[in-house]
Formats: structure tokens, C-alpha cells, sequence
């Protein structure tokens, strides 16, 4: 499709004014609270426990990249009200395909559900995370079906879930992480930057830089995020409203745009500069913060043991050991933050998918539909995503950390996609004068390489393993 024929396409309108900084506080914090887990809580801090801190400057590089990704995605839905995955479709309605059943794949696993339910397991002193997790998926299902405006219940949750784990880690810094942990790790994440550890294969490393922050189809769906928080041209959009508690609304227009006078130029350079200022502050810090003193954590109770194994049980290990250093209060508040955070997490992976899968759907195959709403495609991807999910536990496949690294490599390689179709989309879809350009396309290309990098080195190594 020609650029001629997207503009002629698209309804052109004035971009509202920019509202408060303080009032577009969410998206980051959705996106911050959904990715705090699985890599925070598991991934990164076993590979510090069994390689030590020299993998600190691979964390701090995906935050980097993955901030300078996820604003190309905010720059499309700002300008357009569209989301990137629509955007896509719209050259090939394949690269929608490919990305919804890459995100069904990547979440279909429910390693983050499960790791809340064995946690939970080591809190109470037993149970079956089998099934607590086929019963928590059930539970977080029944409330996402129940939110009138389902991002408000999500963002609420996930809120919650930042400001509970943020308490969590000042107990630590204060009760736990001596000051010279804390040198070693500025030490290492300088002296041994590009280095990768003894026994930390490109598979795990793939796994955690997928769980770094957010990740895979994670990261796309802050399109729908800052569309119903009203950022710039998603304000004409409307919002996905349960079809059981909430009025119904269409689904608006699938594209706009504005003229290009000095006016919207003017409240574009306001958007942008805010919007960036957000995620910046409650995605890029929260998340480094969080995956520093945890790693700085693991560091501090476990490294140097031989008996970590490869699964969630090394938590059950840190957590007796902040027992015996501090006292039992704080074993179970660690164990307490790593189910609500897990449990949290599983729920706004749910809506990620559904998100996804339901703005795609309706768009190119069920605009007419007055059946099938764009709520209700989300509910139904939602529950098949649950009965998936229960489906793969109850045949048997209950490993936790296994189910994350299939989950957590999947989402590294669909980033990989999805970065090569964002430059294509943001260079030649939108205006000159907002279009992707200067250091962040250098930045993007840097995107590139990185996760292609790694994606291609864990072919290579289990191709020589055969």
C-alpha cells in the first residue's frame, strides 16, 4: 500500500492538547509491573547466584535498548491512535498472524502462574501448584471479565504489585546487601562488561534478556495501553469496555492523522517529550532498580553454593537464608512479594495476548461483526488462553523455569521481528516531521544487532549440540 493510499485512508484531526505529566503516569507502570517478575524474580537472579554479578552490564544494555524499542511503539499509537500490530497489517495482514500466534505461543506457557503457586507452596510449607495455578488462572480470568475498564483493573493491579516489591527491596537494601556487595557489583558491571560467565549458556542468556523489563509481545501491546490512557491520538479512540459490566463501544476509526501546521507540531513536541519522560522514570528506573538489588541479593545469600538447582527451588534456599540472617519476618515477605508479583504478572500477560489478538481480529477480519466485538474476541483469547494453560499443566509439563525459558526465548525473537517492522513503519508511515530519525534510528539498528546477536548464537550452540 502506498503512502498516498494510507493518507487518503486515515481521517485527519487536530492533536489534542497534552494532558499533565502526572495524569499520563500508567502505561510504564503496567509495562514495569507485568515484566517485574519472571526475569527480576527468577531468571536474573539465578544466573547471578550460579555466574555472579559480571551479567549486570547485559541488564542494564536490554533496559536501554528496550526503552529506545518500546518509545518507537508509543511514537506510532501517539501519532496515529492506531496500534503498531494494525500498523503492521496493514502492509501484510501476515505480520498480524505471525505476531498473535507468536504471543499466544509465548504465553500459553503459564510459567509465570506456576511460579506464584510454588512459591505460595514454599510460604505455607506445601499444596499443589498444579493446582493452584489452574485455580488462580481461573480466579484472575473471572476479574478481567468482570473490569468494567479492563486497563483500569489492570493498572491498579500492577500498581500495587510495584509499590509492594519497591517496599520489599528498601527492606533489603537496608537489612541485607552489605556495602560491599554493592562495590563489586559497580566494580563488575564496568570491569567485565561483554563478558559472559563460565557456564551461562546462549539459551539462558536469550531467556534473560527476554525477561529484562518486558519482552516479546509485551512490549507491543503499550499501543494499547497509551490508547486507552488517551495519549494523543488514541484520545479519539475508544476504550476496551467489558461486555458484561461495561457499555460496549465501536471500535472508532482504524487510523488518524494530524495536520502538520505549527499548532500540532507544537502539542506533538509536548506528547513526545512527556511520553518519554514516563516511561523513562516508572519502566527504565523501576525496572533497573529492581533487577539490580535483587540480583545484588542473590549475590549476597547464594553465590558460591552447590546446591542450586536449575528450577525455583534456589528461592526456598534464599529465602531460609534471610531467615537465619535477619529472621522469619522477612522469609515471608520475600515469599510473599515473589507470589503476588508472579500471580500479578500472570494476569497482565493474559491481557496482553488478549489485547493483541482481539485489536488484530476485529480490525482485518471482524470489522462488521456486531457478534464479535472487540471485548468480546478479548475475553474469548483471554479463557483460551487459560484452558491452554491448565490443559499444559494437567498433561504434565510443570517444570516452572522450563516453561519461562521456552516463554522467555520465544518473546527475544519475536522483539527481533517486530524491531525490523517498527523502523520500516516509523520511517515511511508517518509525517516527515515526526518520523523515526538521528540517534534513536541509530538506536533501533542497535536493537537489531543486539537481540539478533543472541538469537543467533543460541541457534548455533544447539545446533552443535547435535
Amino acid at each position: 500500500m502506498s503512502q498516498q493510499t494510507v493518507d487518503r485512508a486515515a481521517i485527519s484531526r487536530d492533536l489534542p492538547e497534552p494532558m499533565p505529566l502526572r495524569r499520563m503516569v500508567g502505561p510504564g507502570v503496567v509495562a514495569v509491573g507485568i515484566g517485574m517478575a519472571a526475569g527480576e524474580i527468577i531468571l536474573w537472579p539465578y544466573l547471578t547466584a550460579i555466574g555472579g554479578l559480571g551479567l549486570l552490564w547485559l541488564a542494564i544494555a536490554t533496559l536501554a535498548v528496550q526503552f529506545v524499542i518500546n518509545m518507537e511503539i508509543e511514537r506510532y499509537t501517539l501519532a496515529t491512535g492506531q496500534t503498531v500490530v494494525a500498523g503492521f497489517s496493514r502492509w501484510w495482514k501476515g505480520w498480524g498472524i505471525l505476531i498473535c500466534l507468536a504471543g499466544a505461543f509465548q504465553y500459553v506457557w503459564p510459567g509465570w502462574a506456576t511460579s506464584g503457586s510454588v512459591t505460595l507452596t514454599y510460604l505455607v510449607g506445601g499444596g499443589d501448584p498444579v493446582w493452584i495455578t489452574v485455580g488462580v488462572l481461573a480466579a484472575l480470568g473471572l476479574l478481567l471479565t468482570l473490569s468494567k475498564v479492563v486497563y483500569r483493573t489492570v493498572e491498579v493491579a500492577e500498581a500495587i504489585k510495584v509499590g509492594l516489591t519497591l517496599f520489599f527491596l528498601a527492606v533489603a537494601v537496608i537489612f541485607v546487601i552489605s556495602l560491599s556487595t554493592w562495590g563489586e557489583g559497580a566494580s563488575a558491571a564496568v570491569t567485565e562488561f561483554g563478558r559472559i560467565p563460565a557456564g551461562i549458556t546462549f539459551t539462558l542468556l536469550l531467556s534473560a534478556i527476554g525477561a529484562a523489563g518486558a519482552g516479546g509481545v509485551h512490549n507491543l501491546v503499550l499501543s494499547n495501553w497509551i490508547r486507552d490512557k488517551r495519549y494523543g491520538m488514541g484520545a479519539h479512540v475508544p476504550r476496551l469496555i467489558s461486555p458484561i459490566t461495561g457499555r460496549e463501544e465501536a471500535a472508532g476509526a482504524d487510523r488518524y492523522t494530524f495536520p502538520t501546521d505549527e499548532a500540532n507540531l507544537g502539542r506533538w513536541r509536548v506528547w513526545w517529550k512527556r511520553a518519554n519522560a514516563e516511561h523513562l522514570a516508572t519502566f527504565v528506573l523501576v525496572c533497573f532498580v529492581t533487577i539490580t538489588v535483587m540480583c545484588l541479593l542473590a549475590y549476597e545469600t547464594l553465590f558460591g553454593r552447590d546446591d542450586l538447582k536449575n528450577d525455583p527451588s534456589f528461592l526456598r534456599i534464599e529465602a531460609g537464608v534471610l531467615a537465619a540472617q535477619v529472621g522469619d519476618w522477612l522469609k515471608v515477605l520475600f515469599l510473599s512479594i515473589a507470589t503476588v508479583s508472579l500471580w500479578a504478572a500472570a494476569m497482565g500477560l493474559l491481557d496482553v495476548i488478549g489485547r493483541v489478538a482481539s485489536d488484530f481480529l476485529r480490525r482485518n477480519y471482524l470489522a462488521g461483526s456486531a457478534r464479535w466485538t472487540e471485548a468480546r474476541l478479548y475475553l474469548a483469547v483471554v479463557w483460551t488462553e487459560i484452558v491452554l494453560g491448565s490443559l499444559i499443566l494437567l498433561a504434565g509439563f510443570t517444570q516452572p523455569l522450563g516453561l519461562l525459558i521456552v516463554s522467555t526465548c520465544a518473546a527475544s525473537v519475536v522483539t527481533l521481528l517486530y524491531s525490523v517492522l517498527l523502523v520500516r513503519l516509523n520511517t515511511a508511515d508517518l509525517p516527515a516531521a515526526i518520523r523515526l530519525g538521528g540517534w534513536r534510528l541509530g538506536g533501533m539498528i542497535v536493537a537489531i544487532g543486539f537481540y539478533g546477536f543472541f538469537a543467533v548464537a543460541m541457534v548455533v550452540t544447539q545446533l552443535q549440540r547435535l
